[in-house]
């Protein structure tokens, strides 16, 4: 494939937006960063004229497809009827009952823009509450990239020191330095028991699943013993869903994996693409919100039209039937995904659930930040980038998304060629 019209236009947008993207997370994969013409269904168009079949989706928040008829016409609709209103409409309050609808731990909502804004208002919210400042995170977990949370994310191990005391390791020059931060190993229950017994912990954070990095389940029992430390030391136990939620399960992981958090992040699957996310829990959390001791603010909060998209895509998922037909797509593509592995002789490991998954080279088992190393990076970035040529669209770090706009005729396709790249490996 011809990738020349994209490469020419980054290098003249970099005259006028810096490094000719507008989040370093776009920068992306060889051969360069990619300029796209048009989205639709399960597909984007480049502007050399590049069809993919896209299992990105936005970085995970396209769960309906990128044109799904619902959300479109809601947000079309809306137009007519206000775009910004400096203060409220109907519409945030119907989106805000569908969310506690799905989600059994959230009983109150605020909307925010991003999921960075979300979190930052979790941290806000926990330490007012408890009278303490320190939060807990977990290595390889990322939660967005403010100052006080973007820390040991993806740290080098000669900076982060030991794996029973690592180092909080900033992700970016100019940080802020945190000291209210302390950074634990996921998965090993030990170590964190002994910082909640010891310490005056304001909050918890973590991804239920790991699918920011390793794509790693907690281990049998490890989330349980989380809930029920937090709930012994009046620590409040925060999840950051904006991957999974709605993905993992229409009420999030933690409704697959059986365990209320406190409060929950929410964003990307969230309004299907339109910059919306949340911060939802029980009724009494939100009592300093609402009294004004707490601030949460945002021009941009419940924005009229991004709420109604939510409200469309909240509704759609509600239905169910979204689920049953990516449940029906990640089997067809999984077990020719596996039967191409082992065809080639691969060692390989696929986890997760069926809107998003984690498919990795050269490690099994994989339990944190530390250990998901292991696997065959350098592997699995040629297996990418020669999809990419073949008109098949994966995110470099090994997550795949799946959209309820794919279809049977996108995983054949898919298979075809990524088993004539795995018999190339």
């Amino acid at each position: 494939m011809d990738f020349s019209t994209s490469k020419r236009i980054v290098e003249e947008g970099s005259q006028f937006v810096a490094g000719g993207v507008n989040s370093n997370f776009r920068y992306g994969a060889p051969p360069n960063p990619l300029v796209f013409a048009k989205a639709q269904g399960s597909h984007l168009v480049d502007v050399d004229g590049n069809d993919f079949i896209d299992y990105y989706l936005g970085m995970g928040a396209m769960l309906l497809g990128h044109s799904p008829t619902s959300v479109i016409a809601a947000a079309k609709n809306q137009l007519d009827v206000s775009v910004l209103v400096a203060g409220q409409t109907p519409l945030e309050y119907q989106a805000a009952q569908k969310l506690t609808e799905l989600v059994p731990s959230a009983q109150l909502v605020r909307f925010a823009s991003s999921g960075t804004e979300a979190i930052h208002a979790a941290f806000r919210i926990a330490r007012a509450t408890t009278k303490r400042m320190k939060i807990i995170k977990f290595e390889g977990h990322y939660h967005g990239w403010t100052d006080n949370a973007l820390l040991s994310v993806a740290p080098d191990l000669e900076q982060a020191g030991g794996a029973e005391h690592p180092n909080a390791v900033m992700g970016s020059e100019g940080q802020e330095k945190s000291e209210e931060i302390i950074v634990l190993r996921w998965n090993d229950i030990e170590p964190l028991e002994k910082i909640l017994r010891t310490h005056e912990i304001a909050a918890v954070i973590t991804e239920p699943i790991m699918f920011n990095s390793g794509g790693i389940l907690p281990n049998s029992g490890y989330l349980e013993q989380m809930r029920e430390l937090c709930r012994q030391t009046g620590t409040f136990l925060i999840f950051d869903e904006v991957i999974t939620g709605f993905r993992v399960a229409a009420g999030g992981a933690q409704t697959a994996l059986g365990i209320a958090p406190d409060l929950s992040i929410f964003g990307k699957a969230l309004a299907n693409g339109f910059p919306v996310a949340a911060v939802a829990g029980r009724r009494e959390l939100f009592d300093l919100v609402v009294s004004g001791k707490v601030l949460h603010g945002g021009t941009y909060n419940s924005q009229s039209v991004s709420i109604a998209a939510t409200l469309a895509t909240l509704s759609e998922i509600q239905t169910g039937e979204p689920h049953r037909k990516i449940t029906d797509l990640h089997e067809h593509l999984v077990t020719g995904l596996k039967q191409a592995c082992e065809k080639s002789k691969l060692i390989y490991e696929i986890v997760g659930f069926p809107a998003v998954f984690q498919l990795r080279f050269g490690l099994r088992g994989p339990t944190d930040y530390r250990s998901s190393l292991g696997a065959d990076r350098a592997k699995y970035m040629r297996f990418t980038s020669e999809l990419l040529q073949r008109g098949i669209r994966v995110l470099p770090r090994g997550t795949w998304f799946l959209s309820s706009a794919h279809t049977h005729e996108d995983i054949d396709k898919t298979l075809r060629e990524a088993s004539t790249v795995l018999a190339s490996l």
